[in-house]
């Protein structure tokens, strides 16, 4: 009994478990063949545009086939009008040359001459009517051009000169230092002297002290002079004055007056707008700072003449850089006192040396006049240093003549064996000499004076005054501690 409870259970289940698939199996058919219809639909949907498109391609292609058709009859048309056209100028043209071959017959036969006879007649009978004409013409344009070459000329040199005034003080050969009063002088002075001989004779420069407030300093040496005002002015300033004080002080200063110089150096070269120079020739050319050339100071002329020459190279069109590199180093030569030759024989041999552009030493060669110029660059060079220096008011004579007689006085000295250093003091007339111990001894000294007076007086004929010569030989023995 309960087997057949449990079995009719179980059939019942199963059918409906029957029913429920064959349920789900319509519906999945149903969904199946909506899907599918919708698909065809789509399909011929696509189908009927694509005919649509493709229809109305062959519409449009048809369109411009037949756009194409009309443009090449109308071609046609226009190159058969455009011919016929051109058919009918060559006949009109024929006509015009056979008109004028007719005319041209007549005239020959009337005039009894040909046509190239009759062409040079023509021309010569103008020619002879407009030759006074002409020659007329060319002079007063020669004239014209002229004026404006002069005129031009007058105004480049004026702009040129505009361009390099500079302001000019004129330096001599003394520097004075004020002093807080008249009680330094005898500190200065020191005991028995020996403070202010050892001055003298550290700096070269002759010492006075007879200006009330004032101490003047007196030297042709424009570096020697400024190195003991510097040192005078520091000892003053220290209080300590004592000959080891003033060689140390002196000594410090001179390193000092070399960082200035090459200081100087560095600031013309970038005045006039040239860099990476060799620092020999920038420490060269700072010492212009304290050279004078006929009483000019050469800073100042350097850079005066620089700038003129730039303005001149910029309107004539020449080699701008080649100008500046000649004005610059134009008178390098003065500062070699080592060498026997003038200064542009030192400085061309100076700039062979460092690989110069051989224009560059040609404006050094020749702002003389002393070798041919060249190239425009040497003789703008050579109008800029004569425009510089040839100013009113530029140059003194007088005090170029006087230093080079001081340098002679010097140089003699200095040549002499066993020689250190030579000082000409009161404005030449007396020559301070100091000799090295080890290779003078005091009865040599005595001979060496001799020496240089003869020497002096078969170098000068006439003097103003004598020249004392003085040689000072001085020993010292030093030690210093480990400690």
């Amino acid at each position: 009994m309960i087997y057949k409870v449990i079995k009719k259970f179980f059939n019942r289940e199963r059918q409906e478990d029957l029913l429920n698939t064959q349920q789900k199996a319509k519906e999945i058919i149903l969904k199946a063949n909506e899907e599918a219809l919708h698909v065809k639909q789509e399909a011929e949907r696509e189908a009927r545009k694509a005919t649509s498109d493709a229809m109305e391609m062959e519409k449009r292609l048809a369109r411009r086939e037949e756009q194409v058709n009309e443009k090449e009859t109308n071609f046609i048309r226009e190159k058969s009008q455009i011919e016929k056209e051109r058919q009918s100028i060559d006949q009109l043209k024929k006509e015009l040359e056979e008109k004028r071959d007719g005319i041209l017959q007549k005239l020959e036969k009337i005039s009894q001459m040909t046509k190239d006879q009759a062409r040079t007649l023509l021309l010569q009978g103008w020619e002879d009517k407009l030759q006074g004409d002409i020659a007329k013409r060319i002079k007063q344009a020669e004239e014209e051009a002229k004026e404006k070459v002069e005129e031009k000329a007058k105004h480049m040199l004026v702009d040129s000169m505009r361009y390099g005034a500079t302001d000019y003080v004129a330096e001599y050969t003394l520097s004075v230092v004020p002093i807080p009063s008249d009680d330094f002088k005898g500190r200065i002075i020191g005991k028995d002297g020996r403070n202010i001989r050892a001055f003298e004779l550290a700096t070269g420069v002759d010492v006075d002290l007879e200006e009330e407030g004032v101490i003047r300093l007196s030297s042709f040496d424009a570096v020697r002079r400024e190195i003991a005002r510097i040192s005078l002015e520091k000892l003053i300033k220290d209080g300590r004055i004592q000959p080891e004080r003033i060689e140390e002080i002196i000594n410090k200063t001179k390193e000092e007056i070399e960082k200035t110089i090459f200081k100087a150096g560095e600031d013309l070269t970038q005045r006039v707008g040239l860099y990476n120079l060799p620092p020999e020739l920038v420490q060269m050319l700072g010492r212009f700072k304290y050279r004078y050339s006929y009483g000019q100071n050469m800073i100042l002329h350097t850079l005066e003449e620089t700038r003129i020459g730039v303005a001149l190279a910029h309107e004539l069109k020449a080699d701008v850089n080649t100008v500046k590199l000649g004005c610059l180093l134009h008178d390098i030569g003065k500062i070699i006192t080592d060498k026997e030759g003038s200064h542009v024989d030192l400085g061309v041999e100076l700039l062979k040396k460092h690989r110069f552009p051989e224009k560059v030493i040609d404006c050094v060669a020749s702002h003389h006049e002393d070798t041919p110029f060249n190239s425009i660059e040497s003789i703008i060079v050579y109008i800029a240093d004569a425009v510089s220096g040839g100013r009113p008011g530029a140059r003194h004579e007088d005090l170029q003549d006087y230093l080079k007689r001081i340098k002679t006085i010097e140089d003699t000295a200095k040549l002499k064996k066993g020689v250190k250093e030579a000082y000409a003091l009161q404005a030449g007339r007396e020559l301070r000499v100091v000799v090295r111990p080890d290779e003078i001894t005091d009865d040599e000294a005595t001979v060496l004076a001799n020496k240089i007076k003869d020497e002096l007086e078969q170098k000068f004929d006439v003097f103003p005054g004598q020249i004392k010569v003085t040689i000072i030989r001085e020993y010292r023995a030093e030690a210093t501690t480990k400690i």
